[in-house]
């Protein structure tokens, strides 16, 4: 009976470890994830507000993009999947330093939206796209159903979400657009309960191995995923609801 009780006690201190552990894990994912927020909108932002600054990247009348503005604009997803090639081979503090470049260079992209909203309905929906994303993470989070058959289709539509959105930049047809922004906000609203769930369910299948620098990496990916969720549906809510200058 001792002995059982000895059992008992060992397992029990194991798991408060390990809730303790992920409480952790899910802080370092939600603030690496905010400080690349906080980044990405502090360069979007200053270049965005600075005429001479923008013009490097687009015409700050038509805000057409010129060829650097081509660039930066394809250059975060070359670097998304540019990260997960190399991910291996970076150490934590590496790959952290590569998610704030990759956030940096995500401001550049999308400073082109403090000329064509009002600074109010950028906010606004920043503001609706927080509270949307909260809940819908908390959820991801302490839901007991199995998210993981959603991934698959999930990814398809950001493949197809990605397609059309190129192809509607050469068409350039409201009601595509349209459609693609409320398809977009549905994927990447279920992307955000997915992602954070399996995250979470990451770190319990991996918490016993003790690594702390493959758990450190970890949560960057994390971080970045939930950090493309979040920037994606705000984007998207900001073509549906956001008020042009």
């Amino acid at each position: 009976m001792a002995e059982f009780d000895t059992i008992r006690t060992a397992a029990g201190a194991r798991s408060a470890q390990i809730d303790e552990g992920l409480r952790a894990h899910m802080n370092k994912v939600y603030g690496t994830m905010s400080v690349g927020m906080l980044l990405t909108f502090a360069v979007a932002w200053a270049v965005g507000t600075s005429p001479q600054l923008l013009s490097v990247f687009r015409d700050p009348m038509t805000l057409q993009p010129n060829i650097l503005g081509w660039i930066v604009m394809f250059a975060p997803l070359i670097m998304v999947f540019a990260f997960g090639a190399a991910l291996n081979r970076l150490s934590a503090a590496g790959a952290q330093l590569f998610f704030y470049v990759f956030a940096a260079v995500m401001g550049l992209s999308l400073s082109w939206i403090f000329v064509a909203f009002t600074g109010f309905s950028i906010a606004q929906v920043f503001l609706v796209t927080s509270i949307a994303f909260a809940g819908l993470s908390l959820f991801g989070y302490v839901t007991k159903k199995d998210l993981s058959g959603m991934g698959t289709f999930l990814i398809m539509g950001v493949i197809g979400l990605v397609v059309a959105s190129i192809i509607n930049i050469f068409l350039g047809s409201p009601a595509i657009m349209f459609a693609i922004s409320i398809l977009g906000v549905l994927i990447f609203a279920g992307l955000t309960a997915y992602d954070t769930q399996n995250i979470k369910t990451t770190y319990l299948q991996h918490a016993h191995t003790g690594d702390s620098e493959w758990l450190g990496k970890a949560a960057i990916m994390g971080a970045l995923s939930l950090y493309l969720d979040f920037i994606n549906m705000f984007m998207f809510l900001l073509q549906l609801f956001g008020n042009r200058e």
